[in-house]
């Protein structure tokens, strides 16, 4: 067993960790990371962010040629899908990104080790086991004047529905299918369950959306959920909300609505209810690490912890569980320690969900702002008079900009369609310096390209969009 002293040790491969790793080492740290797969890049890269993405891709080419192709002049006959060949795609890509993970972390001298962290002291931190904690006994100790969390979230399971891997599946599984379900259900219309039900509802799969609450995708405002759920619906999709879902038993899934049961036969049930912060095993308690009521780390506006020289990121703190919010987090901390200025303006996070069409916003909502008594100015602008959009089959949804009323800042933006979480990034830029509707319109765009909404939505803020009556 060796022992061994670093500036830094994080604790966790993710977005957040090994961003934190990389950058502390760009500053000058002698930098531990530690990870418990085998492969670096966490749950976003393994089995989370990246392979949803690459079965997306896939199953939208597959769309295409089945449905649309033949309206672009191409005949394509006899169309069908090899799902182990697309799961093999999905897997390269995987593999390709995390293994560039690697070399990067050898390039930047950040000292890997395989295996599970567990404290010992507020600065002391053993490594145990290799690979998903494969053997019991530990395999280094190591200690740090700063140590940082990054250890992630893990799936929701619901107590009456345990996942069992084949039937009840979590994301992690719903990833790995080798042939289309005849009938899924997925519980919860949240971006994960929307995303991996487009997915197989593409390629095949009878796919209801089961959701709690009165709507799916609940954070954005009415509008942009209307006709959301349209466009899924028109896709295939069944959406039931607001239903209370009960239990499973012999292939039916039953939920409660309204005092009514509901039945709904499945041969694949997806459970996506969100994430919970994983800090399993790591003996906090050693460290001197307090939780919040909602069992998350306990930070202070630096993201310090409870106890001294102890840090935590990302899924394991309060705020939305998104990969780029848990980098920015990294970034900061390493900054910090490095005696540097960190920032991370918590306000300007954006959030995206990947269907076809994507549904991207930041900041505030139009209802949001209204429900906390801010006047505000609306505009708005529908991809279907953007040229590019529709040379592009794109021109469902549009693009929602919200102002203050009274001094005309950007408070927040919505975009319903095609590329939306591409398009969103420019707002989020304006407002990251408190630019104003006005700003953003007198930017300049090129033309034709589906930014012009932005531009257009900006100029409908003060009723002077040029391309719309």
């Amino acid at each position: 067993m060796s022992s061994q002293s670093f500036d830094l040790i994080v604790i966790g491969a993710g977005p957040g960790g090994y961003v934190c790793a990389f950058r502390a080492a760009q500053l000058g740290l002698k930098v531990a990371l530690i990870e418990k797969r085998a492969t670096l890049g966490g749950t976003c890269l393994n089995v989370g962010c990246i392979p949803s993405k690459a079965l997306l891709a896939s199953s939208e080419h597959f769309l295409f040629a089945q449905k649309h192709a033949a309206d672009h002049g191409i005949k394509i006959d006899g169309v069908s899908i090899d799902v182990p060949a697309m799961i093999k795609k999905k897997d390269g890509i995987v593999a390709k990104l995390t293994g560039g993970v690697a070399a990067l972390a050898k390039a930047r001298k950040v000292t890997v080790f395989t295996g599970e962290a567990r404290f010992t002291s507020a600065n002391t931190v053993s490594v145990v086991g290799g690979p998903l904690a494969g053997a019991p006994e530990t395999t280094a100790e190591l200690t740090a004047k700063n140590i940082v969390i990054a250890t992630g979230s893990a799936p929701v399971e619901l107590p009456f529905m345990k996942f069992d891997g084949e039937t009840v599946i979590s994301s992690t599984e719903a990833l790995t299918l080798t042939s289309v379900p005849k009938k899924l259900v997925v519980v919860g219309g949240g971006a994960i369950g929307l995303e991996l039900g487009s997915v197989w509802a593409r390629l095949g799969a009878d796919v209801t959306i089961v959701e709690f609450l009165p709507k799916i995708a609940a954070t954005n405002d009415d509008d942009i959920v209307r006709n959301f759920t349209r466009l899924l619906q028109k896709q295939g999709l069944k959406i039931e909300c607001g239903a209370k879902v009960t239990g499973f038993s012999k292939g039916i899934l039953t939920a409660e609505r309204d005092g009514k049961v509901l039945e709904f036969p499945a041969d694949k049930v997806l459970v996506s209810v969100g994430r919970r912060p994983y800090a399993d095993n790591l003996n906090l308690a050693a460290a001197g690490v307090e939780l919040t009521d909602k069992k998350r780390i306990k930070v202070d506006a630096h993201l310090k912890t409870t106890a001294p020289g102890v840090w935590a990121i990302g899924d394991v703190i309060d705020g939305p569980m998104l990969a780029h919010k848990a980098e920015e987090d990294g970034v900061a901390v390493a900054e910090w320690i490095a005696g540097k200025h960190g920032h991370i303006n918590w306000d300007l996070m954006p959030a995206i969900i990947y269907t076809e069409p994507e549904v991207a916003s930041v900041g505030l909502g139009e209802d949001a702002a209204k429900a906390k008594g801010i006047a505000v100015n609306v505009g708005k602008f529908n991809f279907a008079a953007n040229a590019r959009a529709l040379a592009n089959d794109a021109g469902d949804g549009y693009v929602k900009i919200i102002a203050d009323a009274k001094t005309d800042k950007l408070l927040g933006a919505q975009i319903l369609g095609k590329n939306a979480g591409e398009l969103i990034g420019e707002i989020v830029a304006h407002m990251e310096y408190g630019g104003s509707a006005e700003d953003l319109a007198r930017t300049i765009h090129a033309h034709p390209t589906m930014s012009e909404a932005v531009k257009e939505a900006a100029l409908a803020v003060s009723k002077s969009a040029i391309h719309a009556i």
